[in-house]
């Protein structure tokens, strides 16, 4: 086999080849320990190849930029759960791709991904094709397995945002350079392309190893990928003619045989992760609840811990990564050890209010603070953990404090998760109830699992299939905030535009105090809680009661306006709300301080802003919080708003999903602005109807 650097006339057009070739001739490494091995470039790849060990090396590689900025940054938000925090104004690429709001020819779209997968499918067709002229043994079946499994990630990944995208299936050092779909591929229709990269994971799995480091693909992270990967084949998506063009609809493929047969590879794939003995849910230990614990030592990098249940993670540490993961799904803040991070994902008020009574994921999931300093923010300054209102809840799942160092303003020593064993048991659950007409019992105990792990093992499981469905959704919200794959499993459900619709009233709602949330309490009496400023801060949430009683209200509105000599006003306040705080069951010190919030007023609110100072936030940082000002500066109430939802509830254009069209906006259009764009690229590409 002659390699793409012989190839004379190959080379004479490599200066139109689109971008998603280019960039797949570069073999990268990964990074993190084992991942940090040499750039290889495709001339050596002759040699790479004769030994299994360059080979392990060059698979490696191929796990790099699987996780590309967009799909956290970006597509991470907009599922009812995570919005974005952006500043400025909603006129900004990740605020209208958050509401659905998409142009194909400015930034509005997504391009990133497009680009990533095709350069990691460019390296794995290199791998399949070169491992496969090796010599069969368990070793090469292994890294052969791998990057197959690598593959088909990358083609999920395609497909859940762009619908049919073109299939190239062997390297282009193979390919015939006089072939126009060699250079210029057109839209391939997604279930060849599913069953293809399924029937390839199928035929392979079982050569994965069954132990290792879960930073790779082993037995039991390949069967969750092939659970997942069948869910999505199964599933509903935005499907149209590719000939004519035509508008399409929310679907599932025509063929139902085939449905439920990927169902059941899914069912099997879920139930040997399940009966693997592998895989388990991490459970309470060291005073925090298993799902703190899980997410704790995650971002602690304490990998014997959250193994067992995070089953694939992408290695993300180093100057060469994308570590960039995490700095924008955080909780914020100023200076300090952790630098100056804003938060550019904030999460919905209604979703943060639907979690029932002990679930212990809320407090995990989401922070109401952000670290900031009282004073200057000079070395001897206080940093504090500072309560927001109900227009600032936050990510919390990979918050600063929890992390290790070293950590750079722009990065962060972060993995990417991909897939738990919590995800594996709804999945199970999920395809029990669509195989059998109804949930089983094995289904139900599935689902229950993750529900007892939470704490609300006591919410009984719908018996009935719709139901149960529906009971899966929530479950998925519960579980999986801030994991960025909620938002294409709304759609693959046929969820999507009922969630949507449901949250924007939801939203008014809450705005009016109506409905469920009538009876929302309206201040909340936070305690004043420093920030340790240390990495392996185990904080969960700064301690509040919310107050509901009408003369401890009337108490905590009489918030003074200046602090009086000595301090005196400020003092005589401080007495008043430890009283309350006592009076609520708080346990409370001689030295506490307290702060009350308006927890629909913006937190910048004068209110709030005057509260703060109670407790020696200056001025200048009372009503500041190192989130995008888009948000924080807003309040939640339309009674704080001039009997009108805020904008960003409901606005002139841009409030919540403004842009969602259904059976148009499930799937991102290809951009077509400038080169280095798909459209532009490759004129063999036919664009998303609507567009």
């Amino acid at each position: 086999m002659k390699n793409i650097i012989n190839k004379s006339i190959l080379l004479k057009r490599l200066v139109v080849i689109p971008s998603f070739l280019i960039a797949g001739v570069f073999i990268n490494s990964c990074s993190e320990d084992f991942l940090d091995q040499p750039a290889t470039n495709i001339a050596s790849t002759d040699t790479v190849f004769l030994s299994l060990d360059t080979a392990d090396m060059f698979v490696q590689g191929c796990y790099r930029s699987l996780i590309p900025t967009e799909m956290y940054y970006q597509l991470g938000a907009g599922d009812t759960v995570i919005h974005s925090a952006e500043d400025g104004t909603t006129n900004n690429s990740k605020y209208n791709i958050c509401n659905y709001q998409y142009d194909a020819k400015t930034p509005n779209t997504v391009t990133g991904i497009y680009a990533a997968m095709y350069a990691s499918i460019e390296k794995t067709n290199i791998a399949i094709s070169r491992l496969g002229q090796m010599p069969v043994s368990e070793k090469r079946n292994s890294l052969l397995a791998e990057v197959k499994a690598i593959r088909a990630f990358c083609y999920y990944n395609l497909i859940r945002v762009y619908g049919d995208v073109p299939a190239v299936w062997i390297p282009l050092e193979e390919a015939d350079p006089n072939d126009p779909n060699t250079l210029y591929p057109k839209r391939s229709p997604r279930d060849g392309i599913y069953d293809r990269v399924i029937a390839d994971m199928q035929e392979s799995v079982n050569d994965l190893p069954t132990t290792g480091t879960t930073e790779r693909l082993t037995k039991a992270g390949g069967n969750a990928l092939l659970a997942r990967i069948a869910l999505y084949a199964a599933g509903y998506s935005l499907r149209w003619d590719l000939n004519t063009g035509a508008p399409g609809t929310m679907s599932r493929r025509s063929d139902n045989t085939r449905v439920r047969e990927l169902y059941q590879i899914a069912d099997n794939a879920a139930s040997a992760v399940i009966n693997g003995g592998t895989a388990s849910l991490v459970q309470a230990q060291g005073g925090k609840s298993g799902f703190e614990a899980l997410w704790y030592n995650f971002c602690q990098r304490k990998f014997a811990v959250s193994n067992p249940e995070m089953l694939w993670h992408l290695a993300n540490y180093g100057p060469n990564t994308n570590s960039g993961f995490g700095v924008y799904a955080m909780e914020g803040s100023r200076g300090g050890t952790y630098g100056s991070r804003k938060a550019l994902q904030f999460v919905l008020p209604t979703y943060y209010l639907s979690f029932r009574p002990g679930d212990t994921r809320r407090d995990v999931s989401c922070t109401s603070y952000s670290v900031y300093f009282l004073n200057s923010g000079n070395a001897t300054d206080t940093w504090v953990n500072a309560g927001t209102t109900f227009s600032c809840i936050l990510a919390g799942k990979f918050r600063m404090g929890w992390c290790v160092a070293p950590q750079a303003a722009d990065a962060r020593n972060l993995n990417v998760p991909v897939l738990r064993y919590a995800d594996v048991l709804l999945m199970y659950a999920e395809t029990q109830n669509y195989l059998n007409n109804g949930p089983t019992a094995a289904g139900t105990a599935a689902l229950m699992q993750v529900r007892t792990r939470a704490g609300i093992g006591n919410l009984p499981a719908p018996a009935n299939q719709s139901a149960f469905d529906d009971a899966i959704v929530q479950e998925r919200k519960w579980e999986f905030a801030g994991e960025f794959n909620l938002r294409t499993d709304l759609t693959r459900m046929n969820k999507i535009a009922t969630e949507i619709y449901a949250t924007r009233q939801a939203m008014k709602n809450l705005s009016d105090r109506t409905g469920a949330y009538a009876n929302t309490p309206v201040y909340r009496l936070y305690k004043f809680q420093k920030n340790a400023q240390i990495y392996g801060d185990p904080i969960l949430q700064v301690p509040y009661v919310d107050l509901t009683n009408p003369a401890q209200i009337a108490a905590v509105l009489a918030v003074p306006t200046s602090a009086g000599t000595n301090n005196a006003n400020y003092n005589a306040y401080q007495t008043t709300l430890r009283g309350i705080a006592t009076a609520n069951g708080m346990t409370v010190a001689a030295d506490d301080k307290f702060y009350p919030a308006n927890m629909f007023q913006a937190y910048s609110s004068t209110f709030n802003t005057n509260a703060k100072k109670t407790v020696g936030f200056l001025a200048g940082t009372a009503g500041v919080i190192q989130v995008g000002a888009i948000i924080y500066t807003k309040p939640t109430a339309s009674s704080e708003n001039g009997g009108k939802y805020p904008d960003w509830i409901e606005g002139n254009g841009d409030g919540l999903f403004y842009g969602f069209v259904p059976n148009k906006t499930e799937l991102l259009p290809f951009a077509s602005a400038s080169a280095g764009h798909p459209m532009v690229d490759n004129p063999n590409l036919t664009q998303l109807p609507g567009y």
